[in-house]
């Protein structure tokens, strides 16, 4: 099982399935859609005790929070999205949980392979993002 630190670095897209249909189900305009699917973003995590850090960073727009595993946060996501949110490691995954007018999803990072996999979820829909550690 993966510890915390296993997810610290710098981690390249490699795959994407279904994210433009999860970005719609968020209620991502069309134009943003479009954009945010070509996008191939690098995910920074830093970790500082039970502190998280997660920067996405692409040529269209960089997003970042912090927060203290467990504890409830205000987000505002890279759409724009003011929404609550809290991030917990559970069984070696980094589960965030974002809740927001009456609406929720969620994100869940774990390790498989030596590579980051992302499972986003909001209602029936499912988008699986995969990650290889940078050099």
């Amino acid at each position: 099982m993966a510890s915390l630190q296993d997810f610290v670095g710098k981690w390249c897209l490699v795959d994407s399935k279904h994210f433009e249909e999860y970005m719609k189900e968020l209620g991502v305009g069309m134009a943003l859609r479009k954009v945010g699917a070509l996008a191939k973003p690098d995910v920074y995590i830093s970790v500082d005790g039970d502190n998280v850090t997660i920067k996405t960073e692409s040529t269209m727009k960089t997003s970042q929070f912090s927060c203290k595993l467990g504890e409830k946060f205000e987000e505002t996501t890279a759409d724009g999205r003011k929404t609550q949110t809290v991030c917990n490691f559970v069984d070696g995954a980094l589960v965030q949980h974002q809740a927001w007018d009456g609406k929720e999803s969620t994100i869940t990072r774990k390790i498989e392979g030596g590579k980051l996999v992302v499972v986003c979820v909001m209602n029936s829909v499912t988008c699986t993002r995969t990650y290889e550690k940078a050099q």
